[in-house]
């Protein structure tokens, strides 16, 4: 009996033992060692990859954010703001309705099919859209000329990259609005496309809150 009683507790002390060191490596010391090579190694990325403008974190380079005037009363849907390059369509985020406190966006695709009426209608309207917004006086976009992505929004709705044939598209409607040549606007562009990565992965892109920054910057030098 006492022999049982002494082995149990023994049991228990060593398992209590094993979970506490355990706790300290695995929840203490390996997550401060991974952080602390993390930082050292690869600061920017660690630290969320955020974009600064004028000292202040404005965003970050993973996650895309919407450019749009304030919603006018009664209105549901916000227009765009086409002074600035406008990034991906963002049918798939939701809205919150768990957490009522504060104001979350949800990240999600859109989940329709091909042939769904609604998903067929965005497009098509987005394309229209795009058309619409991007012609000026001496310069008219065709139905060709707009890219998927400018009319479909990405599997997570945040998605911070255009190609830069869309950015292209986009470039006379821009210098219109701010009073700026095509030609600084499109210098721009380039200066702000990246290529594949590692010069096979991907897809050459333009990350759409760092560009209008520096088109911020030169609204603002001009």
């Amino acid at each position: 009996m006492n022999n049982s009683v002494t082995n149990t507790a023994r049991l228990l002390w060593a398992g209590l033992r094993a979970l506490l060191v355990l706790t300290l490596v695995t929840g203490v010391i390996y997550p401060l060692v991974v952080t602390g090579i993390a930082r050292g190694l690869f600061s920017d990325k660690a630290n969320g990859s955020e974009i600064k403008s004028n000292g202040k974190v404005v965003g970050s380079s993973l996650i895309g954010q919407a450019y749009n005037l304030p919603l006018k009363k009664g209105q549901e849907t916000p227009e765009p703001d086409l002074k600035w390059f406008q990034g991906r369509p963002q049918n798939g985020l939701g809205t919150n309705g768990v957490n009522t406190q504060y104001k979350l966006i949800l990240s999600g695709a859109t989940n329709r099919s091909g042939d769904n009426t609604d998903l067929i209608k965005w497009v098509e309207d987005a394309k229209a859209a795009v058309i619409k917004d991007n012609s000026t006086p001496d310069y008219k976009v065709k139905a060709s000329d707009v890219p998927a992505e400018a009319v479909t929004s990405s599997g997570s709705g945040l998605d911070p990259d255009i190609s830069p044939d869309y950015a292209d598209l986009q470039v006379h409607r821009i210098a219109e609005k701010n009073n700026l040549s095509v030609a600084q606007v499109q210098k721009l562009v380039d200066e702000h496309t990246d290529g594949r990565t590692l010069g096979f992965i991907g897809e050459p892109r333009v990350n759409v809150l760092e560009l209008n920054i520096a088109l911020k910057e030169l609204v603002a030098k001009s």
